[in-house]
């Protein structure tokens, strides 16, 4: 099963199941209860903490729920907050979720320091839930915006775009892997 967060960033091959973390834990829960499915595809935008670039196409099984507070040391949580469905031994670009967005770019690049690349609201909570459920699961994200003090500009102005490359990007791998 393929989904995205909804509201504007909704597909015609994907269930929206919430922005943030709290709305997609809450419906994909009740989802997975009532129909589990076989697998899971998150797809959707994200922001890039700096080594990846605008309009990238991003494929990952690894997610982290860090707030902003730790990289500066204000802040801890006794949580596990790294989830990952990978079982190869291919490094994974570590996909970051929040409920909010980042816009210090200073800060954001402490980021890279611990392996973390990208920042989507929703995929932590798409994971955890994948991995409660013991259902395989992986994100594809097209980077929109910088996590700096232009990320919601950016975003609005290059969502459209990002969502057809998604889209293409998508559609084209159902097609490689049901030709197979």
């Amino acid at each position: 099963m393929i989904i995205c967060a909804g509201n504007n960033e909704t597909f015609d091959f994907a269930q929206p199941m919430g922005v943030g973390l709290i709305e997609t834990a809450m419906n994909l829960t009740r989802l997975c209860l009532f129909d589990k499915p076989e697998f899971l595809l998150f797809v959707g935008s994200a922001g890039s903490y700096g080594n990846h670039k605008i309009f990238d196409i991003i494929e990952s099984k690894t997610a982290s729920n860090i707030e902003l507070a730790f990289l500066s040391n204000d802040g801890y949580t006794p949580l596990d907050n790294v989830v990952t469905t990978n079982t190869t031994d291919a490094k994974d670009i570590v996909v970051n979720s929040s409920n909010y967005i980042s816009t210090n770019k200073e800060l954001t690049s402490k980021f890279l320091k611990l392996g973390v690349g990208i920042e989507s609201m929703e995929f932590f909570a798409v994971l955890k839930i994948a991995q409660e459920f013991n259902i395989p699961a992986g994100g594809v994200f097209c980077i929109t915006n910088f996590t700096d003090e232009n990320a919601h500009e950016d975003f609005l102005k290059n969502h459209e775009k990002a969502k057809e490359l998604l889209g293409f990007h998508v559609k084209q791998r159902i097609k490689e892997l049901t030709s197979k």
